[in-house]
């Protein structure tokens, strides 16, 4: 059985133990475990604690000859047994071996700083909006709770903001009772555990909150530091609101301001006018672009127009056969459609070779000539894909390079077929190239 000594003392950071046993995980890791611990285990959206073993002689201050082990993962296997995971243990254990263990502290007080800072903004929540706190989740970067809520404006996360914050500012006293599950009810704790308990673990904010909690927390309120909400969404349970507290706080504050500072550099302006200068560029960049596909279109038509007046009709209907190397598949698809719209019994067979190498092939509305079974057959010879409609389809293929031959094996499959009918009449794995068209 492991004593939780976290739960008497949060900033105990280094501490004695005896090794009750070493443990072989189903993943080949090993882990101690020992008769009493400060290293928190993952538990109630609070992850583990890290650091550092060392064995030592038995009035625990001398350490042995020994390496000294990373613990790198705390895992509360039952309510008694308390895993500690350890890096590079391939030794054997010593006889009544006793370890000294020392705590992360920067990631413990981070810990004890998001986790105390959670309990008085969901204090908060409820107090102001009577949205109780579902769920918590303490990430690396920041933190989350849901709120059973369907709805909250901007306005009241601001108002939450500045009530969690008020509670901080008057550095209110966090103590840790012990009780049952009856005094638990009796003294009005906020959300008391479904698993049954003889004994419940209280963390209360003097005024503020009390409910039961495993986890490590801070003195008083002031040590939270601060309490920064950032953003918030609908989720099907209600609404979750991320937030950072504390150092984590300041580190992320300092970073975002940096950010803003080299974009306002690149802008020229200040820092409070970033968002409307960024709206500029962007609605200048979808200016830029619709323009482009204006003139896009416009050359797409003309190209279109000189073409049809190169080709000779054959059998009452044109083919025009033709590879871009330096267009991409946009251009040469609206080509391709310039073509077939622009007079009756046009086939257009156009590749282009920019991006993705690619093929589009089109007819004229009511012709007889299938775009998509003539599109698949080719590219799937050259170990591309793609398909389409009677009247437009388009594909890729492997390598540009390809794409001259396969126009010049589709023209001439074309011209082969007799009006009448609508299949592809080659085996694309094998026809012979003809001349281009």
């Amino acid at each position: 059985m492991t004593e939780r000594l976290y739960y008497q003392n949060s900033f105990l950071y280094d501490f004695t133990a005896f090794v009750e046993t070493a443990r072989e995980l189903a993943d080949g890791r090993r882990a101690l475990v020992l008769d009493r611990s400060a290293f928190y285990p993952t538990s109630g959206g609070q992850p583990f604690d890290t650091g550092w073993v060392e064995f030592v002689s038995a009035d625990g201050e001398q350490p042995l000859s020994m390496p000294k082990l990373r613990v790198s993962e705390v895992i509360e296997e039952t309510d008694s047994v308390v895993l500690h995971v350890v890096e590079n243990f391939n030794a054997a254990l010593p006889q009544s071996a006793r370890v000294r263990g020392f705590i992360d502290v920067e990631r413990r007080q981070d810990h004890m700083q998001q986790h105390s800072g959670q309990h008085v903004l969901s204090a908060a929540f409820l107090k102001l909006f009577d949205a109780p706190t579902v769920s918590f989740h303490l990430g690396d970067e920041s933190c989350t709770i849901d709120l059973d809520t369907q709805s909250l404006s901007t306005l009241q996360l601001e108002q939450a903001e500045r009530l969690a914050n008020q509670f901080v500012w008057e550095d209110r006293q966090v103590l840790m009772h012990e009780v049952t599950p009856e005094q638990a009810r009796q003294i009005g704790v906020r959300k008391l555990p479904e698993a049954a308990h003889t004994t419940l673990r209280l963390i209360e904010i003097r005024g503020v909150d009390l409910c039961a909690c495993g986890g490590t927390h801070v003195k008083t309120t002031g040590q939270i530091g601060n309490i920064q909400l950032r953003k918030m969404e609908k989720i099907k349970q209600g609404i979750r609101v991320e937030f950072i507290c504390g150092a984590r706080a300041l580190r992320i504050a300092r970073r975002d301001f940096q950010v803003l500072t080299e974009a306002a550099a690149l802008y020229s302006s200040h820092l409070w006018e970033v968002p409307g200068q960024t709206q500029k560029l962007i609605d200048s960049g979808k200016a830029a672009q619709k323009h482009q596909q204006k003139l896009l279109a416009e050359i797409a038509e003309l190209s279109a127009q000189q073409a049809l007046a190169r080709a000779s009709s054959e059998d009452g209907r044109k083919i025009v056969a033709e590879y871009f190397p330096d267009r991409d598949l946009a251009f040469v698809k609206l080509y391709a459609q310039k073509l077939v719209a622009s007079e009756s019994g046009v086939i257009a067979l156009v590749g282009a070779g920019q991006g993705t190498p690619a093929l589009v092939f089109a007819q004229s509305p009511g012709g007889i000539f299938d775009a998509g079974s003539h599109l698949k057959a080719i590219v799937t010879s050259a170990g591309g894909r793609g398909g389409g409609t009677h009247d437009l389809a388009q594909g890729g293929v492997p390598s540009a390079d390809l794409i001259p031959e396969l126009i010049e094996r589709a023209a001439a499959s074309v011209r082969s077929k007799p009006l009448e009918t609508s299949g592809p009449s080659l085996d694309p794995g094998t026809a012979t190239p003809a001349g281009q068209g």
